[in-house]
C-alpha cells in the first residue's frame, strides 16, 4: 500500500530547541492511528509539524507522496485541503451558528453555488447527528456536540485525511464513547484516514488500528505496534507504565521497539 503520510527523519520543536527527532513513521489510506505518549512528550509538537503549522528542523514531512515544505502557493493550497484538522478545544466561533462554521471552509475555499454548499452543509452535520442542532450557537450545544460539530467543519471539504487533537477530552465516558462510534463510521464508511493525539486509552483500544508512542526523555518513537501487543507484551517500562496507568519507572537507555530510533 502507498503511504499517504510519512516522516522521514523528520526533527520537530521550536526554535534552537528540539522536541522529537529521527522520527520516522508511515500511515496507510484508512489507517485510524493514535499517538500517544505522557503529557510533554511531543505529541502536539508532532501534529503541528504535520499539518504544516510549524516547518521540520530537520527531515521531512510527506503527505499524499508531496514534501509539505517543498510545496508553495497553489500547489499548498490544494494540498492542504486533502486533510482536516480538529483541534482540541474544537475551536468553533461562537457568533455563528453551527451550520455557519460547518458552512465556513465552502465560503472561503470553495466557487460553489451558494446552494451547493448549503447541501454539502447540511450532508456533513447529517454524518455526526446534528441536523437538529443546525440553527444554534456553539454556547448551547454540549461538550460533546461541539466536537461533533468541529469534526463536520473538519470534514467541509471532504478530506481524505482528519487529524484529531484530544477528541475526547472533557467528555463523559458515554459521550467519548458515542465519538469514537463516529470515527469509526467515517473510517470504514468513507475510508477516512485518521491521526489522533490522544490520552484516553479506553478510546485507543476501541478505534486505532495501530498506535506510535512518543517518549520525552527518548525524544523519538520508542515503540509501534496494534494497542493490545504494546500493551501485553511490551518489554519496555516505559511502554507497560503508560498501557497499565503505572507511575514512571526509573530513567533508562533510549531502547527502542520496532526498529524506531
Amino acid at each position: 500500500m502507498n503511504a499517504v503520510i510519512e516522516t522521514k527523519d523528520l526533527v520537530a520543536g521550536y526554535g534552537e530547541r528540539v522536541v522529537l527527532e529521527k522520527i520516522n513513521f508511515h500511515i496507510n489510506q484508512g489507517e485510524v492511528v493514535a499517538v500517544v505518549g505522557r503529557s510533554g512528550s511531543g505529541k502536539s509538537t508532532l501534529l503541528k509539524h504535520l499539518i504544516g503549522l510549524n516547518p521540520p528542523l530537520g527531515g521531512e514531512v510527506w503527505i499524499e507522496g508531496k514534501n509539505l515544505a517543498q510545496t508553495i502557493g497553489p500547489e499548498r493550497q490544494e494540498l492542504l485541503r486533502t486533510f482536516g484538522v480538529l483541534y482540541q478545544s474544537g475551536a468553533l466561533f461562537g457568533s455563528m451558528t453551527v451550520f455557519e462554521n460547518v458552512r465556513l471552509p465552502l465560503h472561503e475555499l470553495t466557487d460553489l453555488p451558494d446552494r451547493a454548499k448549503d447541501m454539502v452543509t447540511n450532508s456533513k452535520l447529517r454524518l455526526v447527528g446534528l441536523s437538529d442542532a443546525a440553527n444554534v450557537l456553539p454556547a448551547e450545544l454540549s461538550g460533546g456536540m461541539q466536537k461533533r460539530a468541529a469534526l463536520a467543519r473538519a470534514m467541509a471539504l471532504d478530506p481524505r485525511i482528519l487529524f484529531l487533537d484530544e477528541p475526547s477530552v472533557g467528555l463523559d465516558p458515554i459521550t467519548a464513547a458515542g465519538l469514537d462510534e463516529t470515527i469509526l463510521q467515517l473510517s470504514c464508511s468513507f475510508g477516512i484516514t485518521f491521526v489522533i493525539i490522544t490520552h484516553d486509552m479506553e478510546s485507543i483500544f476501541t478505534i486505532a488500528s495501530r498506535v506510535l508512542m512518543v517518549d520525552e526523555e527518548a525524544r523519538t518513537i520508542i515503540a509501534e505496534g496494534k494497542p493490545a501487543d504494546l500493551r501485553d507484551h511490551s518489554k519496555d517500562a516505559r511502554v507497560r507504565a503508560l498501557f497499565h496507568r503505572q507511575a514512571r519507572p526509573q530513567k533508562q537507555p533510549r531502547s527502542t521497539e520496532n526498529g524506531h530510533q
